[in-house]
């Protein structure tokens, strides 16, 4: 594999002419050449406008849905083929763990946005949010909000160390939104990025345009962005900075910076409690996946006063307990080097500067360590990029270095505080922080570094006795969850579930009739046309138009039904059952029918009886009471269906239905949606 790394643009497979100039790519552990990569003579102006013209042609023919059931399949190629992804991220310095984190880790954000995406979305190109903004007495005019995607390529620059999690995090969501792809991987780690996008590239399942590689430098790229395009960015602060100066005006630039990450024990969890344990275990995994480089690593130990001893001797206990270091072709390594030789000497670069600033080595050394070679014999290995795991004390909690200065590799730095205050202060500092976790069962010890520190860090996890086992851990963001973080962080949110999608898109206020509404939005507004006819509980989602509509009969409410419905269901609430005190509520005029008792019989009213293509009810939503009912009032029920969703991979779909209850005076009594599932084509003859 030592030949120039290939990109894959405008539909092809690429590589310059020749390879001078080309950066030279080196196994982590022994040094041994892998490839080159270099973009001389790469048209990324060309590349960009296939993205905007093919790739936005690609994916503007399909809805939420069907980029939905994509992203599940390209999961489930690229999880057919994890092993050789594992194996190729070994010469990164990866361990087969660090790749549950990586290759697993970025496969799982595809089945997630699959997931999120067919249940969270509609089937349709349109996303709208919030409710209806009536804009007129008579409902004539309307107004809400949509999103529509957005109509550029949205360019991801990615780090070094999670070079398959890390881009398909990006990718995901932007796919789904229906906005192509750009991704430019970190030289060292290119070759794991080339080989998950070969992957795709040859299951034949991307469609045309949708996403492309750039396996090198992009020194131009800014140049040709502009208003409709977005750039996501995880690197350095200062890099991002410079990055953000370059994009036009109207680019959306977000980013993930690097971060001086905290975890506080609690002054609950002592030596010896399980959560102590938890914290201990917890910073051991922290120092070591990936040999420290995370972005959502702990930097910064914030523990009580008089527990540094105890935290170091356990932790050392464990390191030895569970840390081989070595190749990570060796079976028994736990813990692979640091990407490159110039990673490590920058990592010891910056311990050394902890050290200027009144550190002092508590565990580990600055020595290179003796390691486990890929034959499982143990010594030197000067030609690999590896370090100990490394702690460094501060009697100093406050020195500015400890809160500024991120040794990007497998080192932390240990401070102590006297109050849950100071704890929070002590967090703070970090300028903002992608990730805090806090170790305690104490639920006020919670609380109060929750208020002092939450507006610092994009995500705060609370460890403690009942979840050890079973929480994600400090640093694995998940896809359900934002990934970001506020100051120093860089403010972006690469994940974050169904926002991340919408960060892809431009929402707008729509105003209009309801005739019109209906129709940009594929929602039934009231006030639009309605059919009345064949009853809809008989009609397919093939047949069903938004609009069929049912009128039931009326039906009195007598106080016989209020009272059988009372005593059959137990709900005897005065407002039901005595006069006086019903009268007496300033919301009734007397005794009135149960809410639940209007619900019940209104599906009674628009039901259709025999088996047909409605196979279930499976909820309700939106429910309000509005009209109290008094015996001897009548009620009927408009149902009329507001939104269509077939789905893509089953023989059915859902229907939601627009449900209006009414008394005699045409008064609203109550208004909800009803769902149900329909078969999408009628029964055969």
């Amino acid at each position: 594999m030592a030949e120039i790394l290939p990109s894959y643009v405008e539909g092809s497979w690429w590589t310059p002419a020749d390879d001078s100039g080309a950066a030279v790519v080196r196994d982590a552990s022994t040094g041994e050449v892998i490839t080159h990569v270099s973009t001389a003579g790469l048209d990324l102006g060309a590349a960009l406008e296939y993205a905007r013209t093919v790739g936005q042609r690609s994916l503007g023919a399909l809805t939420f849905h069907q980029r939905a059931v994509l992203l599940k399949q390209f999961a489930v190629v690229l999880n057919d083929r994890r092993q050789e992804l594992y194996e190729l991220s070994k010469r990164s310095g990866s361990t087969v763990r660090d790749s549950l984190s990586d290759v697993d880790g970025g496969i799982g954000v595809l089945f997630t946005y699959s997931s999120k995406g067919r249940r969270e979305l509609p089937n349709s190109m349109v996303y709208v949010d919030g409710p209806v903004e009536p804009l007129s007495k008579d409902g004539s005019f309307l107004g809400r909000h949509v999103y529509t995607r957005l109509p550029g390529v949205a360019v991801q620059i990615n780090a070094f160390n999670f070079p398959m999690w890390g881009a398909l995090e990006k990718f995901a969501p932007a796919f789904l939104a229906g906005v192509p792809s750009l991704v430019k991987p970190a030289t060292p780690t290119g070759y794991v990025a080339e080989a998950w996008v070969r992957i795709l590239v040859e299951s034949g399942l991307l469609p045309d345009g949708t996403l492309q590689l750039v396996s090198g430098s992009v020194p131009t790229l800014f140049d040709h962005l502009r208003l409709g395009d977005l750039v996501g960015f995880t690197g350095s602060a200062s890099t991002a900075e410079r990055l953000r100066d370059q994009a036009a005006p109207g680019v959306r630039f977000t980013s993930e910076t690097d971060s001086i990450n905290a975890s506080v024990l609690g002054p609950d969890a002592a030596p010896g409690t399980p959560a102590f344990d938890a914290y201990v275990k917890q910073l051991m995994v922290e120092l070591t996946t990936k040999a420290g480089q995370k972005c959502t690593a702990i930097r910064r130990a914030i523990v009580p006063e008089g527990t540094v001893d105890a935290l170091i001797d356990a932790l050392r206990a464990k390191i030895v307990e569970r840390v081989v270091i070595g190749d990570p072709h060796a079976e028994a390594v736990t813990m692979g080097p640091v990407v490159s030789l110039d990673q490590r000497d920058e990592v010891l670069r910056q311990v050394a500067a902890l050290e200027a600033a009144g550190g002092l080595l508590l565990l580990g050394s600055t020595d290179a360590p003796e390691v486990t070679r890929a034959d499982g014999t143990v010594g030197p290995a000067p030609e690999g990029a590896f370090l100990s795991p490394i702690v460094v004390g501060f009697t100093d909690a406050s020195a500015e270095a400890v809160h500024e200065v991120e040794a990007f590799g497998p080192v932390a730095s240990v401070l102590t505080y006297a109050t849950i205050a100071e704890a929070a202060d002590l967090v703070d500092l970090g300028g903002g922080s992608l990730v805090t976790s806090v170790a305690t069962d104490d639920p006020d010890v919670a609380v109060e570094l929750m208020t002092r520190i939450a507006a610092f860090n994009g995500r705060v996890l609370f460890l403690s006795t009942e979840n050890a086992r079973t929480s994600t851990g400090h640093g694995a963001p998940v896809p359900h969850l934002v990934h970001g973080g506020p100051g120093r962080a860089g403010g972006g949110e690469e994940l974050g579930g169904i926002r991340a999608v919408l960060h892809h898109m431009q929402r707008t206020a729509i105003q209009g009739s309801p005739e019109m509404l209906t129709a940009l939005t594929g929602v039934w507004h009231t006030g639009a046309a309605v059919q009345n006819g064949r009853h809809p509980f008989r009609k397919s989602i093939a047949e069903l138009a938004l609009g069929d509509q049912v009128v039931s009969a009326s039906r009195e409410v007598t106080l016989d039904d209020i009272e059988t419905f009372a005593h059959f269901t137990g709900d005897t609430f005065y407002a039901h059952m005595d006069e006086a005190a019903a009268a007496a509520n300033p919301f009734f005029p007397g005794r009135v029918a149960h809410g639940y008792l209007l619900v019940s019989w209104a599906a009674g009213l628009f039901v259709d009886p025999d088996p047909g293509p409605v196979l279930a009810n499976y909820g309700l939503e939106n429910l309000r009471f509005i009209t109290p009912v008094s015996p001897g009032d009548t009620i009927r029920v408009v149902l009329t269906a507001k939104q269509i969703t077939p789905r893509e991979t089953d023989e059915y779909g859902e229907v939601r239905w627009d449900a209006v209850i009414l008394n005699q005076d045409d008064e609203i009594v109550a208004t909800y949606d009803v769902l149900t599932l329909v078969a999408k084509e009628p029964a055969a003859a």
